[in-house]
């Protein structure tokens, strides 16, 4: 059984995916991300009248688990609608992590599932 699980959310698309180690997820992360971003085309929404830009929008969240729903590690990115790359750890009560650049984010990433 592999030991770390991508999921994917893009729009009403899910869909997951097994590793057997970091660099295998890490690399399908990056894939993914590169893909959703190179089609992202997001415009100004609007939601009980406050006007959304696409930077505050979320297109896509992708998030790496690595066990189960006490002793595992979740860390993520979301694709935002300008494209920009905002990293998080955790599951359920996210924080985000601070970078700088994308190879920053997929850094960030890592560094949380490691540690």
């Amino acid at each position: 059984m592999a030991s770390f699980k991508l999921t994917v959310r893009n729009g009403p698309k899910v869909w997951r995916e097994n590793h057997e180690n970091l660099d295998e997820a890490i690399a399908a992360l990056r894939r993914h991300a590169e893909a959703i971003r190179a089609e992202a085309d997001a415009t100004e929404a609007s939601a009980f009248r406050r006007k959304y830009e696409p930077g505050e929008q979320v297109m896509a969240r992708l998030e790496i688990s690595t066990g189960g729903p006490f002793r595992g590690r979740d860390a993520g990115l979301d694709v935002m609608g300008d494209g920009s790359l905002v990293p998080f750890r955790g599951g359920v009560a996210r924080k985000e992590i601070s970078a700088e650049r994308d190879q920053a984010a997929y850094d960030a990433v890592r560094k949380a599932l490691q540690g």
